[in-house]
């Protein structure tokens, strides 16, 4: 009879990470247990409701019952990220550590440390974040909605509570729609991301990646793994997964600045409040800007709701939703900056 090996060990402690991370992510506002319950409610049925709203002002058709929508706390969602962390790190850093693996004590002290930095920065930005689509859960993503935060930021902008929650399942789940609808998205997107690591194969690069992997995490200034692993390949690979992320932030703005108006009566106010304290994108987004070196770019992503308006005002949304037939029909960054190109080469 085989005796069967234990798994290798891991080179980051998810499990410290998550338990750290909830340790310093809190409790968030403290409510009853009745408001808490109209809470959750509320932003189920925003989330149900969104999607008729999405699909009618769109045209994408996201088939029910695929990706589920989990309104959790900030522990919650800690758990859930460092799952998508661990999914999205795991063919860079197998690569990175084939040529030269760590062992023994080292991997043990090593893992801990590293899983505690991925842990902080769960616990620091999971006050921060509203809602998210995690498109690497198995098998069709799923849509987070944080509703103490939301709770959080309602009450600290004075807003409706009803309108902001609805406005916030809005933005959300357009996103949720983007991968539901269009299917091939999804596995497109993790291909990016092993195609990184299928490009790294050169041995001296082992140590200084690995530490570039970390510093990524950490929210370090000493650049990100790109600035190392800076190939002509890989170049092309980040222009196209800056593209792709352009164009799906700038899709959902501009989904939720068409819709807000007509269902949500005071989404200017919410809007211009909101505006002056938005934190950005959902994690899984901030940790491929920091591991690719996207960090400096994000006015690409306040360039790909031009992109989408300039494309829907000059040919229309049937035409604009051509974008969505392939990967080839995706912008590259230089198309987010110049639609017009995007609209010859496609249309």
């Amino acid at each position: 009879m085989t005796q069967q090996l234990p798994p290798a060990p891991e080179m980051i402690d998810w499990g410290f990470a998550v338990k750290v991370g909830s340790r310093i992510a809190g409790d968030g506002p403290q409510v009853s247990r009745e408001s808490a319950a109209a809470t959750v409610a509320e932003l189920r049925e925003g989330a149900r409701r969104s999607t008729d709203l999405v699909r009618e002002f769109t045209g994408l058709d996201a088939p029910d019952d695929t990706a589920p929508v989990l309104v959790v706390d900030r522990p919650g969602w800690v758990q859930a990220n460092a799952d998508g962390f661990r999914t999205v790190l795991a063919p860079i850093i197998d690569q990175l550590s084939a040529k030269r693996p760590p062992s023994g004590l080292a991997l043990s002290v090593g893992s801990k440390v590293t899983g505690a930095e991925v842990g902080s920065l769960l616990g620091f930005l999971s006050s921060r974040v509203l809602g998210q689509f995690d498109p690497f859960h198995d098998p069709h993503g799923r849509l987070l909605l944080v509703a103490p935060n939301i709770v959080h930021v309602e009450q600290a902008i004075d807003a409706d509570p009803r309108d902001f929650r609805l406005w916030v399942c809005l933005h959300e789940e357009t996103h949720r729609v983007q991968f539901t609808a269009v299917p091939w998205m999804r596995g497109h997107l993790f291909s990016e991301i092993g195609a990184i690591a299928d490009t790294i194969d050169s041995t001296e690069l082992v140590e200084t990646g690995l530490q570039r992997v970390v510093e990524a995490l950490r929210g370090g200034n000493r650049g990100s793994l790109m600035d190392v692993l800076g190939s002509p390949a890989q170049r092309e690979i980040v222009d196209r997964v800056t593209g792709v992320m352009s164009l799906l932030e700038g899709h959902a703005d501009v989904v939720m600045d068409g819709v807000g108006p007509t269902v949500i009566p005071s989404v200017a106010r919410i809007r211009a409040s909101f505006d002056q304290r938005r934190q950005g994108v959902g994690t899984l987004d901030r940790l491929l800007r920091r591991l690719l070196g996207l960090d400096a770019k994000m006015a690409q992503y306040r360039d790909g709701a031009r992109f989408v308006r300039h494309v829907v005002d000059t040919a229309g949304m049937e035409q604009f939703n051509a974008v969505w037939e392939g990967p080839a029909n995706l912008p590259t960054t230089a198309e987010i900056h110049d639609p017009d190109a995007w609209l010859r080469r496609v249309l």
